[in-house]
């Protein structure tokens, strides 16, 4: 294990609470829609505001979505836990409490796992997790001007949740970001979670602290509601440099739970943060404890998808490619099935791979576009492989061709005759074009018999030129150095 890296002398300390919400169509208690973009307070019914009279029953489909998530991080899925209330007071929680877990939550344990770019070197790193628990969102606080005052809408109370708690296991923002997207592919690759963070359906708060190396743990502050990756790295950076230097003046630093402001890029603190027993919490007596047989477990196993995790490994197997590529390529379901049908379609992994993290990337990054709507289909990409392969073309005219395709011109033999990219593999013109430039370089034939490997660089050079790049350029060397010798 690499030791982790310092800033201005300390140690970064940081655990997340993600809120993913479930993808129920119904809150976790009620029978209330959940619904994003309805009006203000038309979707929060009587038992969403724990009105007199009315019981909160269980959405079986939140409780699968849990069993799916522990499943799929590998963590252990208690067969009884409880709910509880969890006692504040704020304007947009209409019952005074939140039902949540607290001492036996749903799922207990597991682990995410990801790589990590550190300078040169590809590091694989592992996040442990606490817990994950079934809870409902409280409503939520409009701070327009509504006739001087705020406003409350509580269509999202009682939206079902749950709430992932990790060990404070990262060392830097830019583990914490990779972390947060491999929770945030799991989520949605197994669909329990449609992963939307400018809606709040995936709510990251990062609990950060620092520490001399070796040290306790310092007083951690906890950066509230991150809703996009870019934030959440920038809020990070600042919070660290902002308590190194409270510590650094002589200032202790005080437990908080801070908000982040994109517009200056500095955090500011909210309130005091409370303690579990500030929350008083008890077991709700509305609610029996939740009691999950192995026969359930068994079934929603076996109803899941291939998880990421064990397509990787598969891909590993089955195709011969690296941990490092097969991770990548099974970010999404998309990218996955995008290699699995260009491999089919070539019978080359390992190049389907390199083009994929490569050039189809680049692509994608540049003009915005995702696997889903590729111009390119797997198909096309399996047939330029393959001429790549039997030596038709270079992989500097696959480059042009590729662009034809991304741009609809034509398919792959087409552009290939259209643009005179195929490559020349006669052996007669091709010595002819050698013998040429020898005669033309002479220097350099001398400087490369005298032992100067480099001057062969000189030669090739003028080789591909004269060819107009067409020449083949494993042939050439091998023609070259035959003549040479």
């Amino acid at each position: 294990m690499t030791a982790p890296k310092l800033v201005q002398g300390y140690e970064v300390v940081i655990g997340f609470e993600t809120h993913a919400q479930l993808s129920t169509q119904s809150k976790i208690f009620s029978r209330a829609s959940v619904a994003f973009g309805a009006e203000p307070n038309t979707q929060a019914c009587a038992v969403d505001m724990a009105l007199p009279g009315t019981l909160p029953v269980m959405n079986m489909g939140a409780v699968e979505r849990a069993i799916e998530f522990g499943l799929a991080v590998n963590a252990h899925i208690a067969e009884r836990s409880i709910f509880a209330r969890k006692n504040y007071f704020y304007p947009d929680l209409p019952k005074g409490y939140q039902i949540s877990q607290f001492e036996i939550p749903v799922v207990q344990g597991g682990e995410v796992s990801f790589f990590l770019e550190e300078g040169k070197e590809t590091v694989h790193k592992t996040v442990r997790l606490e817990r994950a628990h079934l809870e409902e969102d409280a409503g939520k606080s409009l701070h327009e001007d509504f006739i001087g005052q705020s406003g409350i809408d509580l269509n999202r109370a009682g939206t079902p949740l749950l709430e992932i708690v990790t060990q404070p296991d990262m060392r830097s923002s830019d583990e914490a970001v990779a972390y947060a997207k491999e929770l945030h592919k799991i989520v949605t690759w197994v669909g329990i979670c449609d992963g939307n963070m400018q809606e709040g359906s995936f709510r990251c708060d990062a609990n950060v602290s620092v520490r001399k190396p070796g040290g306790p743990l310092g007083t951690r502050r906890e950066i509230k509601n991150l809703n996009s990756f870019k934030f959440m790295q920038q809020a990070i950076d600042y919070e660290v440099r902002w308590q190194i230097d409270q510590i650094e003046d002589g200032h202790a630093i005080e437990q908080a739970t801070v908000l982040f402001d994109p517009d200056t890029g500095e955090t500011r603190a909210m309130r005091t943060k409370e303690d579990a027993a500030d929350y008083r919490y008890f077991p709700d007596p509305d609610l029996p404890p939740l009691v999950i047989g192995r026969d359930w477990v068994a079934r929603v196993r076996s109803e899941m998808a291939e998880l990421p995790r064990v397509m990787a490994e598969r891909f590993v197997k089955d195709y011969g490619l690296p941990e490092y590529d097969a991770t990548l390529l099974t970010q999404s379901k998309a990218a996955a099935a995008y290699f699995e049908a260009t491999a089919k379609a070539c019978g080359q992994p390992k190049l389907v791979s390199n083009w994929i993290m490569g050039e189809v990337s680049r692509r994608l990054n540049s003009g915005e576009v995702t696997f889903e709507n590729i111009p390119v289909s797997a198909a096309q990409l399996g047939a330029l492989i393959s001429r790549i392969t039997d030596n038709t073309i270079s992989n500097s005219a696959a480059r042009q061709v590729f662009e034809g395709l991304w741009s609809k011109e034509g398919e792959v033999d087409a552009l290939i005759e259209a643009k005179g990219l195929k490559q020349i593999n006669d052996t007669g013109a091709l010595e002819a074009i050698i013998d040429e430039v020898l005669a033309a370089n002479p220097k350099n034939v001398e400087e490369f018999k005298a032992g100067n490997a480099k001057a062969l660089n000189g030669l090739v050079g003028p080789i591909m030129k004269a060819s107009k790049g067409k020449a083949n350029p494993a042939q050439v060397n091998e023609l070259l150095m035959k003549k040479l010798s």
